[in-house]
């Protein structure tokens, strides 16, 4: 399937505190993994594999770190104009305030958008350890004529209680979100699993920016606790199978 033009951005921002004293010094992103990598890398790797090159990292805590190591390892081509991945702090368009939560992260950013003017926004967290093609999920977004796609990885059900969990109808759409639910709605599929949410996820464009102007207008400053629960209602929220990619 052809894929239309798309922007990434990766949030970059997570203190890790419950990977202290890793993260005494650095975000969890930043902590290193498997000798000179570091956990931001398989975002990063997943996204330029998936054929992604335009890309934001969004930082905040203690992000030094961070910004050297995509310095010195993330230079992609500079001849090509959409060939990047840049480092962005805080915009503080609202005040003096850091980000205030991940859709506050973006809307502080939507001159980027703005400016880029792609079909699609792809979020990503940046402390997943993990491998996907974001392109299968992409061709599930187009198919489904989705406004907003959110990965979904399926959990056994006893398990589900530690996650943001995902209520879905038999053909993947979203009807509902249980945030650290002690009964957890199963899977339509499969009474022993739940889909918990990763925190990812692939919005039409203008369906982003008209959804962060009116969390901004309410103060909300959350994808999974305010902006997407709101667009539940238009019935194009889905919900991808993680266990269905591919690589």
């Amino acid at each position: 399937m052809a894929h239309p033009k798309a922007l990434a951005f990766i949030l970059a921002g997570g203190k890790g505190e419950r990977l202290f004293p890793l993260t005494a010094f650095r975000s969890k992103p930043s902590v290193p993994f498997g000798g000179r990598y570091r956990i931001v890398d398989f975002v990063l790797s997943n996204f330029v594999n998936s054929h992604i090159y335009s890309i934001y990292l969004l930082v905040q805590y203690r992000s030094q770190s961070l910004i050297e190591h995509v310095r010195m390892h993330w230079g992609l081509s500079s001849v090509m104009k959409d060939h990047f991945v840049t480092v962005v702090p805080p915009q503080m368009r609202m005040g003096p305030e850091w980000f205030q939560g991940t859709a506050d992260a973006i809307f502080q950013n939507v001159g980027l958008i703005q400016q880029h003017d792609p079909s699609l926004v792809i979020i990503f967290g940046a402390d997943h350890i993990y491998r996907m093609d974001i392109r299968q999920m992409m061709d599930f977004h187009l198919s489904n004529n989705a406004f907003v796609t959110v990965a979904a990885r399926p959990v056994p059900i006893e398990q589900a209680s530690s996650f943001g969990v995902i209520v879905t109808d038999d053909e993947k759409r979203i009807v509902g979100f249980q945030e650290k639910p002690k009964k957890p709605t199963p899977m339509p599929d499969d009474p022993k699993r739940a889909y918990a949410s990763m925190g990812n996820y692939i919005f039409n464009k203008d369906v982003l920016m008209e959804a962060l102007a009116k969390a901004q207008k309410k103060k909300q400053h959350d994808f999974g606790a305010h902006v997407i629960p709101d667009l539940v209602e238009t019935g194009k929220v889905f919900a991808y199978d993680f266990a269905t990619n591919v690589i």
